[in-house]
């Protein structure tokens, strides 16, 4: 019998080289990024004032197959890649179940995620182009953590609106991105126009990701020599995010494996679509069938109740329109614990992938999501981030079902990152104040009447 270690590392021989463009190999392109006032496709000239110049090129790029990965990046890259496949023997031992779990993990660096490797790219090519400044948005704190890491390394400053709600839970976060030089702000905030609105249209709220978004874009415009970076659900990001698929990839090919389901945690897409874009490359070509399972917090299920439809990538509507699955941009998540996945919508390349029937979604509540996670920690020893806790959560749901079947499958997540960061979170859930909240149908028609008519 062959013996599989617990973890395995590609030989650095064996390192991608480039990244991939899952959409060259789409049968049907999402729909394009429009202008929100002439309903026109976008192009690169218009959106560079916003966005770093060749991530323009790239997220408007839908035929070339790969991207080679500039040396710098991939000089840094080498510093805390490649990231360990690991087998969960631990966690498999203790649902006595046939299946095979292997998790890609993440959490090596001091961002504790994978947001890394789209924040090296972005700041890279800000320094390329010349720039002096970022500006960026920070749900649970990883992106702002890494994007500060990126910005530190390449000599470039940087500004985070950070999510008030977040920020309130995990305060050792700013110190952090702090220490690596970046200004941190809670957001909705009183230095922006944008902020200074939402604040007084809601006083009370905890802030979403689509308002600092739109914090972050009206500082870089108004700021000169400065672009603004975005961690997730855009098309370049998904590129840059796409070395873990490979990777991942590569290692189960070593060890003569291969998933057949394949599941990562839904908040705007990175580390989903990062993991599966190899193996629905596989799908879309006609090699492998795997399963896709994205799994979003019950309370913000844009992939499960959302609707499929143009919308604002900001609560200040003031990006460009995207197709995506959305709860629409006036759309207000409750403050649980996932703050990374609190975002009104997703990926417009997952959300074509998901409305064409590629890739699966389902939706968990907070609760089962955590005991999951104490679970996975008590047997493989890490502590997972509350929003990769929502691939665990399903990933054992999975190996639960193969126990009842008896059928032996081959299940792959991604361990996205690591919770030691949430220790409000994990208290809650332990001393039982931890609650599940579910938005109603009439909570989210709220959301869905800030949809604009494209």
């Amino acid at each position: 019998m062959k013996t599989i270690p617990y973890k395995t590392y590609l030989p650095e021989e064996k390192l991608p080289q480039v990244w991939y463009n899952v959409r060259a190999d789409m049968k049907e392109l999402p729909d394009p990024m429009i202008h929100p006032g002439t309903h026109q496709p976008m192009t690169v000239e218009q959106i560079s004032p916003i966005f770093v110049e060749e991530c323009c090129r790239q997220e408007l790029d839908n035929t070339t197959r790969y991207v080679d990965i500039p040396g710098a990046v991939m000089d840094y890259y080498k510093t805390y890649r490649p990231s360990p496949l690991c087998r969960a023997y631990h966690l498999e031992k203790a649902l006595d179940t046939p299946a095979k779990i292997y998790y890609k993990f993440e959490g090596n660096n001091t961002s504790g995620s994978h947001k890394l490797n789209s924040a090296i790219a972005q700041a890279y090519y800000a320094k390329q182009q010349g720039l002096e400044y970022l500006s960026t948005e920070t749900g649970a704190g990883q992106w702002g953590t890494a994007l500060s890491m990126a910005c530190a390394y390449t000599g470039l400053d940087l500004r985070v609106y950070m999510v008030k709600g977040s920020m309130i839970q995990k305060p050792y976060r700013k110190t952090v991105m702090e220490t690596y030089g970046a200004g941190v702000i809670a957001s909705p905030s009183d230095q922006t126009e944008v902020g200074r609105k939402i604040l007084a249209a809601h006083p009370d709220t905890n802030g979403s990701l689509g308002c600092a978004i739109s914090e972050a874009i009206e500082a870089a415009l108004g700021k000169e020599n400065c672009r603004y970076t975005l961690g997730s659900v855009l098309n370049h990001v998904l590129l840059h995010q796409s070395v873990v698929g490979l990777e991942a990839k590569a290692a189960m090919e070593m060890l003569e494996e291969y998933p057949d389901v394949v599941i990562g945690c839904a908040g705007g897409g990175s580390n989903l679509g990062g993991l599966m874009s190899p193996f629905i490359q596989d799908k879309l070509l006609g090699k492998r069938s795997p399963e896709f399972i994205a799994v979003e917090p019950s309370s913000c299920p844009s992939l499960t109740r959302g609707r499929y439809a143009y919308d604002f990538g900001d609560t200040g509507c003031t990006t460009p329109l995207l197709k995506m699955y959305t709860l629409g941009a006036g759309f207000m998540p409750h403050p649980n614990h996932a703050g990374g996945l609190r975002y009104h919508g997703m990926s417009p390349i997952l959300s074509k992938l998901r409305h064409d029937g590629v890739i699966g979604a389902k939706s968990v509540a907070q609760k089962a999501v955590f005991e999951a996670a104490a679970l996975f920690a008590k047997n493989e020893t890490i502590l997972p981030a509350p929003e990769s806790s929502h691939a665990i959560r399903a990933a054992i749901d999975e190996a639960i079902l193969c126990k009842e079947s008896g059928e032996a499958k081959t299940i792959l997540f991604c361990l996205s990152g690591t919770g030691y960061f949430d220790m409000t979170a994990y208290a809650s859930y332990l001393d039982g104040s931890m609650t599940d909240y579910i938005p109603t149908d009439e909570d989210l028609e709220k959301g869905f009447a800030t949809l604009p008519k494209v």
